[in-house]
């Protein structure tokens, strides 16, 4: 059955040089192969294919996302490392860039560099 078997995820990406720089160099996932269709890392298990891919237009939502136990030292670190966190007027967002939804999710938005919306939350089921 399928819900046996491993997820794995796809990022389209118009340079795959650049993407690995981003995927693992800045966010520290595990690089584990390029070939001439994509670049693959590994985050805690998943793998994820960063297809390279001709011009694309990124969608306006998030696409791929991590569950964090602790959202602003997640946040502050990638903040160091140079990333930017999006800002969604009129949500109230900490001044880490942190929404706090009305279950009680906190989710802090990001780009990679082909503008591809990533998230990383941490949920309450979690603490």
């Amino acid at each position: 059955m399928i819900s046996n078997s491993e997820v794995m995820g796809f990022i389209p990406t118009v340079d795959a040089v650049r993407a690995r720089a981003f995927y693992e160099g800045v966010l520290g996932l595990r690089f584990v192969s390029d070939d001439p269709f994509a670049l693959v890392v590994e985050s805690n298990g998943t793998l994820i294919r960063i297809t390279k891919s001709g011009e694309f237009k990124p969608v306006p939502h998030t696409i791929l996302g991590w569950r964090v136990k602790d959202i602003e030292e997640e946040v502050q670190a990638l903040h160091a490392r140079g990333v930017t966190f999006k800002r969604y007027p009129p949500m109230s967002q900490s001044d880490l860039g942190i929404w706090t939804a009305p279950g009680g999710a906190r989710i802090a938005w990001f780009l990679d560099p082909d503008g591809n919306l990533l998230s990383l939350s941490q949920h309450p089921e979690d603490e």
